[in-house]
């Protein structure tokens, strides 16, 4: 398989958002490890994103792993070598990254009155709860666990499944997503999983019986998945990029229309039942404008994109570690949002780039920051796909 860049594009530009995202909860009314004053109407434009990020990079994810699949030759190699890039970074992520959130939520919401210092070394990994908070936590890598644990389903699936039955799924797929069918299908597989088999159901990000999560994410993992194999799906997502985006587009105004008309409030009958159904719409159709429009016009390399590429597992580690400490140091200063906001940014952006560029250097520390062991040393252009 020949490396797809316009996906690798749309990684790196989901991260980005996802980075913006996190230092939007700081100032929004949902709740978040730290805070700071904010307002209503912030909640507007991060609900722009909002319905279809996590979806796009899961199943971005999926695609790569079919090259990974077919480069590994094996499902039990594919589920080794998967498994030691992502749980090593994972349990340093909840070891050390980590630990700073919960204490300043503690610190912050419930007065918990001793250092960082004290806390990670008698109460962090006490195995149970302080307050409301379950300790150890793995807070926002629960997308590296769940991401694994469809991994090993995935590597299961090619094990047990005799090959006839996995090439007539591959067919199947492959006449299905094409056409209307493309847009229909899996928006009516959202709206089903909201309003029919888990209705009024929130994700909790346990792993376990947080099923309105894996209905919603392991699909789109498996959809990208087939999707590695299936070209004709993808030139129709190519040629109906333009009708997606204006169906993306519609469904978020009417997300904006009544979360404006209703802010941080119960909405309504039935303008709760219309939000939630406008949220399924926007999440597939801007799922499918942006592989459409990658694939037609991103599809390119830049010098820039492999160091962006590897970049952004390490940027996702340690991101929201450094927003919600640096929310907290700045809390008793008083700043209004405009200043506080780029303030956050900034800081993030120059304490990933350090947390990176020190880690890369250092072998040792390269596997715990979701590296390689060994930097590449190839000079031609890097064939493997990206993956978190």
């Amino acid at each position: 398989m020949q490396r797809h860049y316009g996906l690798d594009w749309l990684r790196i530009g989901a991260f980005a958002i996802l980075i913006l995202y996190h230092v939007g909860m700081v100032f929004v009314p949902w709740d978040f490890h730290a805070k700071l004053p904010g307002a209503w109407w912030v909640a507007v434009p991060m609900m722009a994103s909002n319905p279809w990020r996590l979806s796009l990079l899961f199943l971005v994810s999926g695609y790569a792993s079919r090259a990974l699949m077919l480069r590994n030759k094996a499902a039990w190699r594919f589920a080794r070598q998967r498994s030691l890039r992502l749980l090593v970074p994972l349990a340093f992520g909840i070891a050390v990254i980590v630990p700073v959130q919960p204490w300043v939520e503690l610190c912050q919401k419930y007065g918990y009155p001793a250092g960082f210092g004290h806390f990670w070394v008698h109460d962090y990994f006490r195995f149970g709860a302080i307050g409301p908070l379950f300790l150890p936590a793995w807070n926002h890598l629960w997308f590296v666990g769940y991401l694994w644990a469809y991994t090993l389903a995935l590597a299961a699936g090619a094990l047990l499944l005799p090959q006839v039955v996995r090439q007539a799924l591959q067919a199947l797929f492959a006449w299905t997503m094409r056409g209307p069918a493309l847009l229909a299908v899996p928006i009516a597989w959202m709206v089903m999983v909201n309003f029919q088999l888990f209705p009024g159901a929130r994700e909790t990000h346990a792993l376990a019986g947080d099923w309105v999560a894996h209905f919603s994410y392991f699909p789109a993992f498996l959809f990208g998945y087939a999707l590695a194999c299936a070209p004709q799906t993808l030139a129709a997502l190519v040629r109906w990029w333009k009708p997606s985006a204006a169906l993306a587009v519609a469904a978020y105004a009417l997300v904006a229309g009544i979360e404006i008309r209703w802010p941080g409030s119960t909405m309504p009958h039935p303008w709760g039942i219309v939000f939630s159904a406008a949220r399924a719409v926007e999440a597939w159709a801007a799922i499918a404008a942006l592989i459409g429009y990658a694939d037609g016009h991103w599809n390119r390399d830049r010098p820039s994109r492999r160091l962006l590429t590897e970049a952004v597992f390490p940027f996702y580690i340690v991101h929201q570690s450094i927003i919600v400490l640096v929310a907290f140091w700045i809390a008793p200063l008083g700043w209004p949002g405009w200043l506080a906001f780029p303030v956050l940014v900034a800081a993030t952006v120059a304490g990933c780039c350090a947390f990176y560029f020190v880690g890369r250097a250092i072998g040792p520390l390269r596997p715990l920051i979701g590296l390689r062991r060994h930097a590449s040393r190839r000079t031609h252009v890097d064939p493997r796909p990206a993956i978190a």
